[in-house]
């Protein structure tokens, strides 16, 4: 009895620290999996969502003085801006293109070390020769200004290309 008590014992012991290795490693083997899509993204009646209170967040139409970013004008037609953007895109480091339609993009964007995502969103509106834009972090507060160097190093990379 003692033999079938101590076996059960360890049995149990032995789930336990299989779900609890499961469940530590699918949340850093799975990330990007789980990350894929978020929710509140896109274009809606031709706008991107609004930045949340958090500073860690800018947005090209109606933002508030803390999140405020001008939009990436350019000088050609809309395709060749749209499709130089995805170059431009394509070497940014730690960068994935997960959604593209002929007048959205989609790109997710990993920190380095921790890889903390942020949703990079660029929309084409018809009746403007601009792109707007929304960089946001999915988690925290503060980025440290992450958000607004990316897309103004990817104004810079555009505007060198002559958009």
């Amino acid at each position: 009895m003692f033999c079938l008590r101590k076996a059960f014992s360890q049995r149990l012991l032995l789930n336990i620290i299989v779900v609890i290795f499961l469940t530590l490693t699918s949340s850093f083997i799975l990330p990007a999996a789980a990350w894929a899509t978020v929710s509140g993204l896109g274009v809606d009646n031709g706008h991107l969502t609004a930045c949340p209170a958090s500073p860690n967040c800018v947005v090209s139409q109606d933002g508030d003085a803390k999140h405020s970013i001008d939009a990436i004008a350019y000088h050609v037609d809309r395709e060749k801006a749209r499709e130089t953007l995805l170059k431009v895109l394509g070497v940014v480091p730690r960068t994935e293109i997960v959604e593209k339609t002929d007048d959205y993009i989609h790109a997710l964007s990993k920190s380095r070390i921790f890889q903390f995502v942020d949703d990079v969103e660029f929309y084409f509106p018809a009746d403007e020769s601009v792109i707007h834009v929304r960089s946001a972090s999915r988690l925290g507060d503060s980025d440290f200004g992450v958000n607004r160097r990316r897309i103004e190093q990817i104004r810079l990379a555009l505007r060198d290309l002559k958009i």
